[in-house]
C-alpha cells in the first residue's frame, strides 16, 4: 500500500461490507486543509494519528495538540494486537509494519515537554484582547498601549512589561487621550485585573523568552521523516481560551514568516487544530474574518490546516468551504440540533449512489468514517464508507519514563529550558521614572538656590510669567516635573520612535 505521492487511509466497503478499494489522501493536496469530525469515542484520535504518521513518513513535519494524553503513543512502536492485525488484513495493508514516529514534546507549563513561549509583542493586541476577554473599549486601550510601545521602542516581552506600560499609560492618561482618544484610568485598571487573572492561570510561564522558533516545529530527522511536534494540552485545556489563542497565534506566526511557494508536491507543514470549536466559540466577527483569511491564504505557503471537532457545525461556513479533505466519523441524531448537524455533514459530501449519506453517518462503527478527499485536478472524490487503517505507533499514552527519555534526547533539548529576562519595557520605564525623579530633585534644588539671593523688583506685576505668543496672554510656567517628563518622552520619541509592522492577526511581523 506504500506510495510516494499519497497517504493510505484505509479501505472503502461495498454495500455488502466487502472490500472495495484503497482510499488515500494525495500529498499534493495535503495543503488544501481538512476536517475530522465525529462523536466522542468514534475513532477521531486514531484517525489523527494515522494522518500524522502518514505525513511524517512522507517527510512532512506535523504539529498537533494532545488533548487527552493518548496521542503521545505516536512516539513508540505499536504492539501487534489481534484486533489491529485483523484490521490490517481487512483493509489489505500488507505488510503491516509497526514503527515509532520521531517526536518532540512541548508543554506551555514545561512539565510534559519543552517549554513553549511567545512574547507579548509577538502575540499582538488583537489576540491578547481575545485571550483576556476584553471589552471593545478595553481592546482600544490595548491597541493604544501597543502603539505607544512601538513608537517609544519599548519591548513587551513578558507580563511585567505590559503591566508596567499600563501603569505608565494611566499616569499619562490626559496626554495620551489628547493624542489617541479617551483613555480612562478605570478601563486601564480593568485590563490590569484581567492580567492578574491570566498570570494566575499560568500566563507568566507562557509569555517570555526564549520564544519559540518556527523552524523548530518544521524539522525532519536524519532519515528524512517529518518530526511530529506534540503539544501536551491536557492541563492547558483547563483554560480553553489560552489553548485556542495560543494555536491561533502559532498559525498566524506561520502565515507571517513563511514565504509563498504556491502548491508544492507535498506540504511544508501540517497543523492539526483539535477541539476546533474553542477557536470559534464567542469569537467576534472581525476575528473570524481574519481567521478565514489566514486559512484561505496559508495554503500557498505550503501549510495544511486540519480541524478536529465533534460537530461540523462548530466550524463557520466560510472556513468550512476551505477544507477539501473530509473524514466524518459517526454522529448521533437524537435532538433537532444533532439531526441538523448530521444533515449539514451529509450535504458537504459528494453523494454516493450506493448508500444514503445521512443514514450512513448515524450507523458508522468505531473506526469507520465517511471519507472524501481531493482527487485528480482537485475535485472532491465521491464519499466512501471507509474502514480506517491501524496506526503504526502505539494506541494509548507513553509512560512518564518513556516520555522523559524522548524529551532528554530531543534535538531542542536545553534550548528552551531556562527563561531569559533581558532589558525590556519594565526596566526601561523604571530607569525613566528614576531619571524624572532625579531631574525633579535637581531642578527643585536649583530653584531653592535662586530664590535665596537678590532679585529685581516686579515692576510690571507680571511675576515669573512670560509673554504669550504674539503678545497674547502670558503662558503659565511649566512645573519642573512636567518639563522633565516631556523632555524624556520627546527624547524617546525622537531616538527610538518607529512603528512596527503587524500582520493579519496583529502578531509582530519579523520580516
Amino acid at each position: 500500500m506504500a506510495a510516494d505521492d499519497r497517504i493510505f487511509l484505509g479501505a472503502s466497503r461495498k454495500p455488502d461490507d466487502s472490500y472495495q478499494q484503497a482510499e488515500a489522501l494525495l500529498l499534493k493536496y495535503g495543503n488544501r486543509h481538512g476536517l475530522i469530525t465525529g462523536a466522542t469515542g468514534t475513532g477521531k484520535t486514531v484517525t489523527l494519528q494515522v494522518l500524522a504518521e502518514g505525513f511524517s513518513r512522507a517527510g512532512v513535519p506535523v504539529f498537533c495538540a494532545d488533548i487527552k494524553g493518548d496521542l503521545s503513543g505516536i512516539g513508540a512502536k505499536g504492539e501487534e494486537k489481534d484486533f489491529l492485525v485483523k484490521r490490517a488484513a481487512d483493509v489489505k495493508l500488507d505488510p503491516y509494519e509497526l514503527d515509532a514516529s520521531p517526536v518532540i514534546f512541548w508543554d506551555i507549563f514545561g512539565e510534559q515537554g519543552h517549554p513553549i513561549r511567545a512574547t507579548i509583542s509577538e502575540m499582538g493586541p488583537l489576540l491578547l484582547s481575545r485571550l483576556m476577554n476584553l471589552t471593545d473599549a478595553q481592546e482600544g486601550i490595548m491597541n493604544i498601549a501597543f502603539k505607544i510601545a512601538d513608537e517609544e521602542g519599548l519591548l513587551l516581552l513578558d507580563m511585567k512589561d505590559l503591566q508596567s506600560l499600563l501603569v505608565n499609560i494611566a499616569e499619562r492618561a490626559e496626554e495620551i487621550s489628547a493624542r489617541y482618544g479617551n483613555v480612562t484610568k478605570p478601563s486601564v485598571g480593568a485590563i490590569q485585573r484581567s492580567l492578574l487573572v491570566l498570570e494566575q492561570q499560568g500566563g507568566t510561564k507562557f509569555f517570555g523568552e526564549p520564544a519559540l522558533k518556527i523552524a523548530d516545529i518544521m524539522r525532519t530527522n536524519t532519515n528524512g521523516r517529518g518530526v511530529v511536534s506534540v503539544l501536551a494540552a491536557d492541563k492547558l485545556m483547563m483554560n480553553p481560551r489560552l489553548y485556542s489563542t495560543f494555536l491561533l497565534w502559532l498559525l498566524s506566526e506561520l502565515f507571517e514568516e513563511l514565504p509563498e511557494i504556491g502548491d508544492p508536491e507535498k506540504p511544508r507543514l501540517v497543523f492539526f487544530f483539535d477541539e476546533a470549536h474553542l477557536l470559534f466559540n464567542e469569537a467576534p466577527k472581525a476575528l473570524l474574518d481574519r481567521v478565514e483569511q489566514v486559512v484561505r491564504l496559508i495554503r500557498s505557503k505550503g501549510v495544511g490546516v486540519y480541524f478536529i471537532s465533534q460537530n461540523p457545525l462548530d466550524v463557520p461556513e466560510t472556513v468550512l468551504a476551505q477544507l477539501g479533505n473530509r473524514l466524518q466519523h459517526a454522529l448521533r441524531a437524537y435532538t433537532p440540533r444533532e439531526q441538523n448537524a448530521v444533515k449539514t455533514a451529509a450535504d458537504t459530501f459528494r453523494a454516493n449512489p450506493d448508500f444514503n449519506t445521512f443514514a450512513a453517518i448515524t450507523n458508522l462503527a468505531t473506526g469507520e468514517a465517511l471519507v472524501s478527499t481531493l482527487a485528480d485536478k482537485g475535485v472532491p472524490s465521491i464519499v466512501q464508507r471507509t474502514l480506517i487503517r491501524p496506526p503504526a505507533g502505539r494506541i494509548g499514552p507513553l509512560t512518564p519514563d518513556e516520555r522523559q527519555k524522548l524529551i532528554s534526547g530531543s534535538p531542542v533539548a536545553g534550548q528552551y529550558d531556562e527563561m531569559i529576562d533581558r532589558e525590556s519595557a519594565y526596566e526601561l520605564l523604571q530607569k525613566k521614572a528614576a531619571q524624572v525623579q532625579t531631574e525633579t530633585e535637581t531642578a527643585q534644588g536649583q530653584e531653592a538656590d535662586s530664590t535665596s539671593g537678590w532679585s529685581l523688583p516686579d515692576i510690571l506685576g507680571g511675576g515669573s510669567r512670560k509673554p504669550g505668543p504674539r503678545g497674547g496672554q502670558p503662558r503659565a510656567r511649566q512645573t519642573v516635573a512636567e518639563a522633565a517628563m516631556k523632555s524624556v518622552v520627546r527624547s524617546v520619541g525622537s531616538s527610538l520612535g518607529r512603528a512596527l509592522v503587524r500582520g493579519i492577526l496583529g502578531s509582530l511581523s519579523r520580516r
